[in-house]
């Protein structure tokens, strides 16, 4: 049950070949142009297209790329009208997003393979914040994206400190903002002055912000697990999963697997988690053990192989 594909080559060939059905439409790119895009496609894998429109279903494509944590991303690839001539243009949640190196030779997989690259410079940038969702109390936002680098943090007694990381250099002395009463934040407000030449980027974030604020900072509160949102499976999104012979004993059951870190506390279904890490290739096997990270915080999971 893992995070399936939703455009097949079938389906992307048939928008392609199918007539325009009015007069408003976009005219059509040269028979050449779709040829091309297909030949690209394969190159990066038909099974990694994830959705595809635009003019003939082909001129915004979006691709599932794994990270080496195994967190999943979409890269959504816009073709313009003289592409190749002219790169494509990207979005995807990421804090920033890569130089595009372009030539009229390049081609769909050379961005691929680029935004892969991009990624890796993000790792310890995402580690970080995924340290600070962990350890620190995190009031705001309640479901971080991979792209957001500002972290609301409570400090006790309706004060909050208001983080923005550098998603270039995630080492380096963040940027803060005091929020709450004046009274209470004086000695806090005085103590990052003080000390913030004490950052090191060898510490780990919390660490650092403990010492420079000389402060015990509070640990976020025990997680709710029985939300209505947490019942979902966080790989399939669904709270039941469906009702067939090929699952077995899990045919129509819930969620069974909760994520150990309090920070996270996501619940999937063992099938989808277990298909999830199969498709990764920094999972481990262990006898009948499939051992991997949680595709939302990146903690240590382990999921059972032969369990029917």
């Amino acid at each position: 049950m893992a995070l399936q594909a939703t455009a097949s080559r079938e389906s992307v060939r048939a928008a392609a070949e199918r007539e325009p059905e009015g007069e408003g439409e976009a005219p059509r790119r040269p028979a050449a142009f779709y040829s091309s895009v297909f030949a690209q496609i394969e190159e990066v894998g038909w099974e990694r297209l994830m959705s595809s429109k635009g003019d003939g279903g082909v001129s915004c494509l979006v691709f599932r790329v794994l990270d080496d944590q195994g967190r999943n991303h979409l890269l959504e690839i816009t073709l313009p009208m003289n592409y190749p001539s002219i790169p494509p243009s990207l979005v995807a949640d990421v804090p920033y997003l890569p130089k595009l190196q372009w030539s009229k030779g390049s081609r769909l997989k050379d961005v691929v393979c680029q935004f892969q690259e991009h990624l890796k410079i993000l790792q310890d940038y995402w580690s970080i914040m995924d340290d600070i969702d962990k350890v620190l109390w995190v009031v705001d936002p309640t479901k971080p994206t991979f792209a957001m680098s500002h972290r609301r943090i409570a400090l006790g007694d309706d004060c909050y400190l208001l983080l923005h990381v550098n998603a270039r250099k995630p080492r380096s002395l963040p940027e803060c903002r005091f929020l709450g009463t004046d009274g209470k934040l004086d000695r806090l407000i005085t103590n990052w002055r003080k000390y913030r030449k004490k950052w090191s980027a060898d510490k780990k974030f919390h660490e650092n912000l403990s010492t420079v604020l000389d402060f015990a900072l509070p640990p976020p509160p025990s997680v709710n697990i029985e939300d209505d949102e947490q019942v979902d499976c966080g790989i399939c999104y669904a709270k039941h999963l469906p009702i067939d012979d090929e699952l077995g004993t899990h045919s129509g059951g819930t969620t069974d697997y909760t994520c150990e870190n309090p920070s996270c506390s996501r619940a999937f279904h063992s099938v989808c988690l277990r298909d999830w890490l199969r498709a990764i290739t920094t999972t481990r096997q262990s006898f009948d053990v499939l051992f991997g990270n949680c595709p939302y915080c990146s903690d240590p999971v382990a999921v059972k192989i032969t369990d029917r």
